[in-house]
């Protein structure tokens, strides 16, 4: 590894920790950033020279602060702190700061970041895109093509943010027991919003976008570091992971979606698989199912499954069942309704997700698999036209796509059969 690689990756897994504790120092986002960009700057001209300090977090929290009170006197045309070479050669100067570092100091100096970031005040996409700025650390260049928006709009977007935790006068006192339960739910969103935007993207699109899905998994595992026995966060982190290990297999050499029944299942990452199921029977024995939980156990059935026949519906439909009791919603009982026409057959699917159409009326999923319902059922023209109804609706290029590719294979197979 270079010079700069283990240099960025120290620093990149240090900045929560190190931002985290600027902010409670200084009580204010920009100057807690402005001084963790100092020292960052500093450890990129002391660092090669001189080794890895031995706590590369405390190194940044001493040298941020020093550099953040620097830059107050400065501003208060008061004296400055001694030259460059005496502030950051800190020698043993940051072992008295790692001995105050424990465990209970990093989880609230994190916690109390990542809530900031979460504040109800905030709607999600400003949660999402203060959270990649200040937690993760992605530049506004990097956050703003991941989102199709222009660099000027987003720059604004996490301006916007920052005053409106200003003017909310957020508190800085370490979080207590009931706010970490009331927020964690918020933060969790907030991490898997940050996942399906990576998710949505096709192909063809910037790297930036589909890097947020590694990303979004950096911080799940961030919060299992802080709720190591919290089951709904463990639910969290093998979604994404069993979500994201078919990444390698969801798309064409011409860029083009595949079904999953269609992909290639040696091109799932085994690793990413072995990892999510892991971390659901570990959590199923809290026997505390959320949300989260309960997808990432539906997403496992599919994972487990060598061929797509070998797939258990029966149990995922029982698992979608659940969800619905859980957190009702339309879209859930049309996953459901997919479950049912594999297990039961295309006409109980159909007459379940009939009441959804007024609700679903400009979804295009919706019609998508009303049209394939229908196709299975033998009912060939009505089907078309759900499926026109569908590629109508699609936000996208890739949408409409999907559902021509969806189409084609089911009109080859009931040509096959008829």
């Amino acid at each position: 590894m270079t010079d700069i690689a283990w240099i960025e990756a120290a620093i990149t897994s240090a900045r929560p920790q190190a931002i985290g504790a600027l902010l409670r120092y200084f009580r204010d986002l920009d100057t807690a950033e402005e001084a963790f960009q100092e020292a960052c700057l500093r450890a990129m001209r002391n660092w090669p020279g001189n080794g890895p300090p031995r706590n590369p977090a405390a190194w940044l929290i001493l040298v941020g602060r020093n550099a953040g009170v620097d830059a107050a006197r400065r501003l208060q045309r008061q004296e400055a702190l001694p030259d460059e070479d005496k502030i950051s050669d800190l020698d043993d100067a940051e072992e008295a700061v790692v001995e105050r570092l424990d465990g209970a100091d990093y989880r609230d100096d994190v916690l109390r970041l990542l809530f900031i970031c979460c504040h109800p005040d905030l709607p999600p996409t400003q949660q999402v895109s203060l959270a990649l700025r200040i937690v993760s650390g992605l530049s506004v260049r990097q956050i703003a093509r991941a989102f199709l928006v222009s660099e000027a709009a987003m720059e604004q977007r996490i301006t916007r943010a920052k005053a409106r935790v200003a003017q909310a006068s957020v508190p800085f006192e370490t979080p207590g027991a009931v706010e970490r339960a009331e927020r964690l739910g918020s933060v969790a969103a907030m991490v898997y919003l940050i996942f399906n935007e990576g998710y949505s993207a096709v192909a063809s699109e910037d790297s930036d976008r589909a890097q947020l899905c590694d990303e979004a998994i950096r911080l799940g595992r961030l919060l299992l570091r802080l709720f190591q026995t919290e089951s709904e966060v463990m639910g969290l982190v093998a979604l994404m992971l069993l979500q994201h290990s078919r990444s390698a297999a969801r798309f064409d050499a011409d860029g083009q979606g595949v079904l999953m029944d269609d992909q290639d299942r040696s091109l799932w990452s085994r690793p990413m698989i072995v990892e999510g199921l892991a971390l659901i029977d570990k959590a199923m024995r809290h026997r505390r199912p959320g949300v989260y939980l309960v997808q990432a156990a539906i997403a496992a059935l599919h994972a487990r499954a060598a061929r797509p026949a070998d797939t258990d519906w029966t149990e995922i439909e029982h698992l979608y069942a659940a969800l619905e009791r859980l957190q009702p919603s339309p879209v859930v009982t049309l996953n459901r309704a997919v479950a049912v026409s594999k297990a039961r057959g295309a006409e109980e699917a159909l007459a379940m997700i009939e009441p959804l159409e007024g609700r679903l009326a400009g979804y295009f999923h919706f019609f998508g698999a009303k049209g394939a319902f229908l196709l299975q059922a033998g009912r060939a023209r009505d089907a078309r036209e759900a499926f026109d109804r569908a590629i109508a609706l699609a936000g996208s290029a890739a949408e409409a796509a999907q559902i021509r590719a969806h189409l084609d294979k089911l009109m080859r197979n009931a040509a096959a059969l008829g």
